[in-house]
């Protein structure tokens, strides 16, 4: 019966409004496997860095604009962020626009931004939409 459902929703589905709803369930798999992903990635980085003899990190403190409006979508990539090894969310500006970051390694403030924004960030504006 849901497969059936299912079909006869995307055969009409041109005739609503909204998305289609399967399309927000695979955005929010997506989210979660590339948060599974990067926390693995991550964890490795950090790692390597502790089992180093010698420490060589470069701990920053940087600003990152969001393009993210709802409170919801802001918490959630603050969340995603801090749950990550070796970075951390400080603060929000008043005005929800900005993030305040401290990272334990950075190479590039610009690529680090970057890669938020290509990841977390744009995964969530597709849950959102």
């Amino acid at each position: 019966g849901y497969l059936l459902g299912l079909v006869m929703l995307i055969m009409m589905r041109k005739s609503f409004s909204s998305r289609f709803y399967m399309g927000r369930v695979w955005a929010v798999i997506k989210l979660t496997l590339l948060f599974l992903k990067e926390l693995v990635l991550s964890n490795i980085s950090v790692l390597k860095l502790i089992i180093k003899p010698k420490m060589q990190i470069r701990p920053a403190i940087f600003a990152m604009p969001t393009v993210l409006e709802k409170d919801w979508e802001i918490t959630l990539l603050s969340i995603m962020i801090t749950l990550t090894p070796g970075t951390l969310v400080m603060d929000i500006s008043p005005d929800n626009k900005t993030l305040y970051i401290h990272a334990l390694n950075i190479r590039e403030i610009n690529e680090m931004i970057d890669g938020i924004r290509n990841s977390f960030e744009q995964v969530i504006k597709e849950v959102s939409e």
